[in-house]
């Protein structure tokens, strides 16, 4: 897809935290920076892997103008705004577009179980009339997670309703044939759609979709990287074999704390291993099996990213 605002490939960013479990804007701008620099076109800040809805609304604010401070471009960032509150939906939104953001990801409201089409359409007909353009809305489809899936309809409702303002979706549902239903239905109008699930990354570029938005890519950025630049032949072949591994070996173990536990390893910080429960860090059984699948993905060392890399 061509002028995709965030075409490429994206990483579901981790948030760093201090021992006390305050957001660590610095250190996170750290990691933002080498994923810039190894395959990464932009940066899913504050979605569920960066553990949105385990901060405040001040803290996810203090969040997105602390990596601008530390030198992340706002127009990089794509944040997650999605909460299960209208006015704090549009508070962040409102906020990352004052930043400089030029896209927000946002969940559905996700608490009420069950809700209609119309019910959902009403609620993001007054996020977008609030927040009043300016900014793109990417549509946050994890049904596994929230509970509450976009239908084709609703999108389509959507971006009939409210043009230009709808511009895309990150499906995470890992089914690829919804994720091609949605690239049938409205790619050809420019509305982008984000894999993610790694193993799909080289599939849906070829059939029109923008890219991918995953967590994975923390670690796995720069062969994630290749598969956009080379697209087919025998290069991009192998980096996609790499791309599919690696999504394996992530999801071997508890996703967040699996992430943070290579993080950790790979630039001798522990920091990386802080999290906020209810989310836990791993226990050494956990921790060596889920480093021992990413070494046979064929992904470590991380290009660039190592001990010494961290130390300076």
């Amino acid at each position: 897809m061509k002028d995709a605002l965030f075409g490429g490939v994206n990483a579901a960013v981790l948030t760093a935290m201090t021992p006390d479990l305050s957001p660590d804007p610095a250190r996170m701008a750290g990691h933002a920076k080498w994923l810039l620099a190894n395959g990464c076109n932009g940066l899913g800040v504050l979605g569920t892997t960066g553990e949105a809805n385990s901060f405040g609304l001040h803290e996810r604010k203090q969040i997105l103008e602390g990596l601008i401070e530390n030198g992340i471009p706002a127009s990089a960032m794509m944040p997650g705004t999605g909460t299960a509150s209208l006015t704090d939906t549009v508070e962040l939104t409102l906020h990352a577009k004052a930043q400089g953001c030029r896209g927000v990801l946002v969940l559905p409201p996700f608490y009420y179980k069950n809700p209609s089409d119309d019910g959902l359409f009403a609620w993001f007909s007054e996020v977008i009339q609030r927040v009043g353009g300016g900014i793109a809305i990417y549509l946050y489809h994890f049904p596994q997670q929230s509970a509450v899936p976009f239908s084709l309809d609703l999108i389509g409702r959507l971006l009939k309703a409210f043009p230009g303002a709808v511009k895309g979706v990150k499906d995470s549902s890992g089914d690829y044939a919804n994720m091609k239903a949605m690239i049938d239905a409205f790619a050809k109008d420019g509305f982008e759609v984000y894999s993610g699930s790694d193993e799909y990354v080289q599939r849906i570029l070829a059939e029109g979709g923008a890219g991918c938005i995953t967590a994975a890519s923390n670690a796995n950025s720069h062969w994630g990287g290749i598969v956009y630049a080379k697209r087919t032949g025998a290069e991009a072949d192998a980096a996609q074999q790499v791309l599919t591994a690696t999504r394996k070996a992530a999801t071997s173990a508890p996703l967040i704390p699996g992430l943070r536990e290579i993080i950790a390893r790979s630039t001798g910080d522990d920091g990386w291993r802080t999290i906020r429960p209810p989310h836990l860090k791993l226990g050494k059984a956990q921790a060596d099996a889920v480093w021992a699948a990413w070494q046979a993905a064929g992904a470590l060392p991380l290009p660039g990213l190592g001990v010494k890399a961290a130390a300076e």
